[in-house]
């Protein structure tokens, strides 16, 4: 295969959604509340990127204009209020249930591009984006989960709803802002998580925050929060919605296979086939593969 810019991006989301599916472990292992967390993982980020960014002149050539700026706070805002949200839901409905409801937001994503640019989705991309859900459906088994619909699932469930479409706007707008470098956009965006996050964080269980704890909350802002989203963002710049819509769906197979790993999960038959589903359309989507013959 040879490394153009659209394999170079597919490459580096790629590899962005395998680091993304790493993030339960990091989370679980810092023992910290959900909000502590992603202020932590917003805070680091911004310690590690400002600096990087600031030495590497990114900022005298950052093509920021009030306007980019203003798009990329919002979409911060956005991102931010889209981790509230998914850790929340886990709180109330179960978490393959949560998961399962917030991985539409690749289509609300197509959906939303479609929209604002009244551009139509070929058949193909429908049809490997259903293919691709379905694989995610088997991965969760969420057919073997045991569900009670009372008020405090349908809350559950609305927040995962909720952050899925807030991740597709925030995405949507990122991938509007054009010139400037995806260092800055996620240093603009980690910045605007700590402004919203802080006043819900309980700074006073920092005394009990152990130096193991510590580095899983650095590796979580450093890796997690700039290196992934740096590579997320540089790619947008080079594919198109439905790709991106795709390859979304491989970090739900990461994280099951972090699972495994990491907690002695075994997989069951039907989560194999679902991670092959999800691998398979992420790579004919992303090499283009005519699916139907268009009539002459």
């Amino acid at each position: 295969m040879i490394l153009n810019n659209k394999n170079y991006g597919v490459l580096k989301l790629f590899i962005a959604m395998i680091l993304m599916g790493t993030v339960g472990y990091f989370v679980i292992e810092s023992h910290q509340k959900p909000h502590d967390v992603v202020f932590f993982r917003c805070l680091f980020g911004v310690i590690f990127l400002a600096p990087y960014c600031f030495f590497t002149g990114m900022f005298k050539n950052s093509n920021l204009t009030k306007k980019k700026v203003f798009i990329l706070f919002i979409s911060g805002i956005f991102l931010v209020c889209n981790w509230i949200m998914l850790f929340a839901s886990f709180k109330h409905s179960s978490i393959s249930v949560a998961t399962t409801i917030y991985h539409v937001q690749p289509f609300l994503f197509v959906i939303l591009w479609s929209i604002v640019h009244k551009e139509k989705i070929a058949p193909e991309k429908l049809l490997l984006m259903l293919f691709a859900f379905a694989g995610v459906l088997f991965v969760i088994d969420i057919f073997n989960d045991n569900i009670i619909l009372d008020t405090g699932y349908l809350f559950g469930a609305g927040l995962a709803l909720v952050a899925a479409l807030f991740w597709a706007i925030s995405a949507v707008l990122v991938k509007h802002v054009e010139g400037v470098k995806p260092h800055v956009t996620v240093l603009i965006q980690l910045f605007v998580g700590v402004l919203v996050i802080s006043p819900f964080v309980d700074f006073s269980s920092i005394i009990n925050i152990t130096s193991v704890d510590w580095t899983y909350l650095i590796i979580l802002g450093v890796v997690h929060s700039c290196l992934v989203y740096i590579l997320m963002y540089s790619s947008y710049k080079t594919l198109t919605a439905p790709i991106i819509a795709i390859m979304t769906f491989i970090y739900p197979c990461v994280a099951i296979i972090v699972d495994m790993v990491a907690y002695s999960k075994i997989l069951s038959y039907t989560q194999w086939v679902g991670i092959l589903m999800i691998l398979l359309s992420s790579l004919v989507s992303s090499q283009n593969i005519q699916i139907f013959r268009k009539s002459n």
